[in-house]
């Protein structure tokens, strides 16, 4: 391993490993492990303090604050404190951090390979394969004319043919992690651009990691040029005999660990054994070791049990701690006062440029010669002009390899830092993606409707397994006994995206199957979200379209808006927050989840339903013809109310279901006070009584007749009275409620623990009230855009601001 230029050239003596203490007169930092601890802390706490300053940016993690943190640490920034980098970053000490740091990158890039795809990548048409090989051969064309210009300035004397070859390669790279990431900020990766971005990236970065095996072959050799050669016949016999060895192993591995089992700690430990063993052959063989852990991922099955449980075990250790290192192990390599001077800021420009030229202007033309619209194809090049990671292992392996020097390799650095930066805001700035549909087009928005023979479409989310059965039944319930096509559901599985790349491999699988992100034909064991639906589609011949929506937690909101939105759905059913344990108790799982929830109620197309889940059903899907459910709803007026009991009606329609109605009338004091009542100020609540008295005058007409609808008017005069007549129904299955009830006892009835729920809400899901029923707390869309009132106590604490607006 090459030392860092700031190591002199006299040999540091080795360190030991461990101190004796500072009471034994040891300094901690004279020691390997105490101060390697001692870098890896600091790593940590500037590069996630960077990820809170620049989060507004919305730039990807591994070029928005890692890099951008290495390059601090290192000597063109903190590293010009000399005593600084003689105590927390010494010469001796490099070689141990350039060990971590590879290790972590061994592990890293066997995890980019399981992200490829390569079922996809047989997949993609001409049209891809044409736009990649443009972002490829142009750029990589551009960068070995740009070499000449840089040996004849700064680069003199360095290895002419690997020379080339390396700054062809550093200006072609499309970093294909680092691409994903960005997509999924700006919600692209399910759009057009997205997947042809995505496919061409993965040929470009297979493309790439080639001819980086070639420029690490010619570079290096002081004996004979036959050893390029003899580098890469080897390096070409270890891809064979990979690829007949590698697949047989571990499809057998993957048919051994069954969905929902514990994967034994063997086959977990005999994959690390292999990756690492893959490192020490192509190492042996004069490629760097990153090369055999990246075939082993890119051979490795990536969907399944045993993929996501290998993923899921390494890469918080290697992403969160390991991987930062590399990038500080490159920022001390990188010193940007090497650029100094008029030539060495031009060659800085000039690279800039030339770099991105080649990559925007190939890709551009190419896509438009596909017919592409104008602005995706000028998005598609501003999307493969990104850097990042992989930028960053050509350029160390260049350094490393003596074939960039210091002034170079800074150049190339900041150049990819720059090309990476601006991908999001240039992308931002030119596209936006069409909605389909217009808003004029979009009438119904609510469940009460005039037509009542119109089709009911709703949308249903959920987080997991545990929330489908209830749903399911919920769905039931709610299909009545009309037409098949009378109701239309949108299952939407809600999934967070981060960083990880589990993550990636959720969006790739989600890929894969399309829009709605569904495979009729697929019914793998990790497909049994899907099956559920499909098995209740078929059943209940209920119109059902399992979706998936992938986001941070922060503006998964945005999504589920917009399908609302795009579906033209009347209600969007959000789960509650809290699940029930054994003892019948509610527990939070996420608090996240109640802040996504607030946010749909604050910005949705339509009415909104929080559905509290006691087990409506029990814990599988109750079949129509079992069906026997009481539903009760507690009216007491006002829009929410209304939209409660029209969802109600609709239920009453099911054979199997009972539905009791409640309306609470406020019993005035006396006459004296209703006199001294200001008619000005009441003319708002007397349109809703109004309003009220209509919508249950036509629903006693429509329900006249109907045995299982039964109606019942109760007077009241305050909230105790209230509470004992809702404590008669507690053996309801399920209790339809208003967010936002207009009486005075309602509002005396309001909790603050949660108040997205209202006081009705509130009340039948506090701990204080015992019920095994479950509960929809219905909002219903306001065209003035009322947001649900919450207490200050829950606007203080909310954890983030609102991200963008939804792609």
């Amino acid at each position: 391993m090459a030392s860092n230029s700031t190591s002199g050239n006299a040999c540091p003596a080795p360190m030991k490993a461990t101190s004796n203490g500072v009471f034994q007169g040891d300094d901690p930092l004279d020691f390997a492990l105490p101060l390697a601890i001692l870098q890896i802390c600091l790593v940590l706490v500037v590069s996630r303090g960077l990820a809170y300053l620049l989060k507004p940016l919305r730039q990807p993690r591994v070029i928005g604050y890692e890099a951008i943190g290495g390059i601090l640490l290192g000597p063109s920034a903190l590293g010009r404190n000399k005593s600084y980098m003689q105590a927390v970053f010494p010469p001796r000490s490099i070689t141990v951090l350039d060990t971590l740091a590879n290790i972590g990158l061994i592990f890293f890039l066997f995890l980019a390979g399981l992200e490829l795809d390569l079922k996809s990548l047989r997949q993609s048409g001409n049209r891809v394969l044409a736009i990649a090989m443009a972002g490829i051969s142009l750029p990589f064309v551009i960068g070995i004319g740009s070499s000449f210009v840089l040996k004849q300035s700064i680069a003199k004397g360095s290895d002419s043919a690997a020379f080339l070859v390396f700054m062809g390669v550093a200006l072609s790279i499309t970093a294909f992690p680092v691409l994903a990431r960005i997509l999924a900020e700006l919600k692209l990766l399910t759009t057009n651009v997205g997947r042809t971005a995505m496919s061409a990236a993965a040929i470009n970065d297979i493309a790439a990691w080639i001819l980086l095996a070639l420029a690490v072959a010619l570079s290096g050799h002081e004996r004979s040029p036959l050893v390029s050669l003899w580098v890469f016949l080897a390096g070409c016999g270890f891809v064979i005999c990979a690829i007949i060895i590698v697949p047989p192993i571990f499809k057998w591995v993957s048919q051994r660990c069954h969905e929902g089992e514990p994967v034994e700690e063997v086959y977990i430990c005999a994959t690390l054994a292999a990756v690492l063993a893959a490192g020490l052959v192509t190492d042996a063989i004069g490629i760097h070791a990153m090369f055999g852990a990246f075939v082993v991922g890119v051979l490795l099955p990536n969907d399944g049990p045993f993929a996501s449980a290998l993923v899921e075990k390494v890469e918080d250790l290697v992403s969160g701690l390991f991987l930062p290192l590399y990038f500080v192990s490159s920022g001390l390599k990188t010193n940007v006062a090497t650029i100094k001077g008029l030539q060495s800021w031009g060659l800085l420009a000039f690279v800039i440029f030339t770099a991105s030229f080649g990559k925007i202007l190939g890709t551009f033309v190419v896509s438009l010669l596909c017919k592409l619209p104008f602005n995706e194809a000028l998005v598609l090049g501003f999307l493969m002009n990104c850097k990042g990671l992989v930028e960053l292992i050509v350029l160390n392996i260049g350094k490393d390899r003596k074939v960039l020097n210091d002034q170079t390799f800074a150049i190339m650095v900041l150049m990819a830092v720059f090309t990476t930066f601006i991908t999001t805001p240039l992308v931002m700035a030119v596209y936006k993606p069409a909605r389909k549909g217009g808003i004029a087009d979009y009438k119904y928005r609510t469940i009460g409707r005039k037509n009542a023979n119109r089709q009911l479409r709703i949308l249903a989310c959920f987080h997991g397994a545990r929330n489908i059965p209830s749903m399911i039944n919920l769905i039931e319930a709610s299909r009545g006994i009309q037409k098949r096509d009378d109701l239309c559901v949108y299952a939407m599985h809600l999934k967070e995206f981060s960083e990880r790349s589990s993550s990636i491999l959720m969006v790739h699988k989600a890929r894969r199957n399309g829009l709605p992100f569904w495979n009729k034909g697929s019914h793998s064991p990790s497909n049994h979200v899907i099956v559920a639906f499909e098995a209740y589609r078929q059943l209940s011949q209920v119109s059902i379209r399992p979706m998936t929506a992938i986001s941070s937690m922060a503006n998964i909101h945005e999504d589920i808006c917009a399908t609302a939105e795009r579906k033209e759905a009347a209600v969007i059913i959000l789960p509650f927050h809290k699940h029930q344990s054994l003892d019948g108790s509610l527990h939070n799982t996420r608090n996240d989840f109640r802040w996504v929830n607030k946010r749909v109620l604050e910005h949705a197309p339509c009415s909104v339903g929080i559905f509290v889940d006691r087990g409506l059903g029990g814990t599988s899907h109750v079949s129509a013809s079992n069906v026997s459910y009481r539903v009760t709803v507690l009216f007491f007026g006002g829009g929410d109310d209304r939209e409660a009991l029209a969802y109600g009606g609709r239920m009453a329609e099911h054979p199997g279901i009972r539905l009791l109605v409640i309306r609470f009338v406020v019993e005035p004091p006396n006459e004296a006070e209703i006199l001294r009542v200001d008619v000005g100020d009441s003319s708002s609540s007397t349109k809703l009584v109004s309003q009220d008295e209509q919508f249950l005058d036509e629903f006693k007409v429509k329900t006249a007749n109907d045995d299982s609808i039964n109606y019942e008017e109760r007077i009241v005069k305050n909230a105790a009275e209230t509470v004992a007549i809702i404590r008669e129904v507690n053996s309801s299955s399920l209790f339809l409620v208003g967010s936002r009830p207009v009486s005075e006892v309602a509002c005396a009835l309001k909790s603050s623990e949660c108040p997205e729920l209202g006081p009705v809400g509130g009340l039948l899901v506090s701990q204080d009230y015992p019920t095994t029923a479950s509960v929809l707390v219905i909002q219903q869309y306001n065209n003035d855009g009322a947001p649900i009132n919450l207490t200050p106590e829950m606007e203080e604490q909310l954890p983030y601001q609102d991200s963008g607006s939804a792609a």
